[in-house]
């Protein structure tokens, strides 16, 4: 199912901190970005390499327990760990390496303090994101690592223009994947599409290593997808495989695009390996939504029970997904849960995607003239976005808007017409029954 970019995880956060921590000296770096550390094309992979540097810290540590600087590094590192495992305990170690960071050295100490941004982003507490980072940049007002995770912070709150002001901030000190990817993500929420293909061309002219050029061929394959073109998807989400096989995000893209294509045995058989490898909530979703449109509909509730068992473990862990249960619970669920959850996510952000996920469990409850304002908010930044669009669409319809839901189905459709193998079939039927195209 198509979302915005950084939403498209709903637990893991999109923009996190990687760092590199040999012999005592470290390199903080964003979006799985090591440039500053050159990685052979025979480079073991990076979740050996992640390994490898938090041994390495706590080796260091071990021999000079006082070190600040590598505790700081060393809760970045599990802030990491978790995005690539998939595994929230190491949450609570990046919290503890932090702290005992800013314990060692409560003034000045910018790194730490950015660590807690980047910490507060991937737990979906955005406001304490925005201001660690805030008070590491009062410390170090040249930190590019900062300014990345500020950008971060303030796009998920829905501040563009703050956003786009930090992300200026961090291209003028630091162009490289980092800032090049998470300008690419803002020309993308702007609807301005050839930029955000360019912004990813840069990074992935200047990528580090397999991790980077990984990242950098997933985004451009999921900006293809996103407007429809499926075979230059595929072969972006081709070329990432050469250098990370096993990557989940390349896996989903190319179950995507099978998907798309029809070819239910592909698409079932990647689908699979990500939520073996990455068993994320909105993984199991996207796959238990798949089996529902390809007529499986026990196989798809084996997927959606472990959906909340799942939630369960990150929650223990801090991270709050109250807009994933939103969307999960209006579509398959409870609408009262979907509406609380939908407002207590809203409370929190009032970003692009709070706004569609309040509109939809609105509208599951009946309640659409309430929903229509947040559906039209979701469609107003200028990102088009194929789910918010149907999800506005079937607003308006239920509305007796007919004609303005004309237009916005078939703009869904015109968008991306694969945009979910569950409801983009609906969105056909839909518009057929107000009477097609206008």
């Amino acid at each position: 199912m198509q979302r915005t970019r950084t939403a498209v995880s709903a637990v893991v956060v999109g923009v996190v901190l990687l760092v590199v921590a040999i012999a005592g000296a470290y390199t903080v770096v964003v979006d799985r970005s090591a440039v500053a550390v050159p990685v052979a094309a025979t480079a073991p992979p990076p979740a050996d390499r992640l390994t490898a540097s938090i041994e390495s810290a706590q080796q260091r540590l071990e021999e000079v327990p006082g070190d600040y600087a590598t505790w700081a590094a060393l809760g970045a590192a599990y802030v990491e760990q978790a995005r690539v495992t998939a595994n929230p305990s190491y949450y609570d170690k990046a919290d503890g390496a932090l702290a005992e960071s800013m314990r060692l050295r409560p003034e000045g100490n910018d790194a730490a303090l950015t660590g807690l941004g980047a910490l507060a982003n991937a737990r979906h507490d955005f406001s304490a994101a925005a201001r660690s980072a805030e008070w590491a940049l009062a410390v170090n007002p040249y930190s590019a690592t900062a300014w990345g995770v500020l950008t971060d912070a303030r796009t998920q709150l829905g501040d563009y223009p703050g956003a786009t002001e930090a992300l200026h901030r961090m291209l003028d000190l630091k162009p490289g994947v980092a800032s090049f990817t998470r300008a690419s993500y803002d020309a993308e929420l702007h609807g301005d599409i050839a930029t955000a293909v360019s912004a990813l061309e840069q990074a992935l002219e200047v990528a580090g290593g397999p991790a980077d050029e990984a990242f950098c061929y997933t985004y451009l394959g999921q900006l293809a997808w996103s407007t429809g073109d499926l075979d230059q998807a595929e072969r972006r989400f081709t070329a990432g495989r050469k250098v990370a096989p096993d990557d989940p995000l390349l896996l989903r893209g190319q179950a995507r695009v099978a998907a798309a294509r029809g070819d239910v045995e592909a698409a079932t058989r990647a689908y699979r390996r990500v939520v073996q490898t990455q068993p994320l909530p909105e993984h199991l979703v996207e796959y238990g939504e798949f089996l529902l449109a390809v007529g499986q509909p026990d196989a798809a509730r084996k997927q959606f029970t472990l959906v909340d068992t799942v939630r369960q473990l990150f929650a223990a862990g801090g991270v709050q997904d109250d807009l994933g249960v939103a969307l999960f619970e209006a579509d398959h669920g409870d609408p009262g849960a979907a509406v609380a959850a939908g407002q207590a996510e809203f409370a929190r952000r009032q970003n692009v995607d709070a706004h569609d996920a309040l509109a939809w469990a609105l509208h599951s409850a009946g309640r659409d003239a309430e929903a229509l304002e947040h559906a039209r908010a979701a469609t107003a930044l200028g990102g088009r976005n194929a789910l918010f669009l149907y999800h506005r669409g079937v607003i308006e319809a239920h509305l007796g808007m007919d004609d303005e839901a004309r237009r916005t189905l078939a703009e869904a459709l015109d968008t991306n017409p694969y945009f979910s193998p569950l409801h983009a079939p609906r969105a056909e039927e839909l518009l057929a029954s107000l009477g097609g195209r206008p």
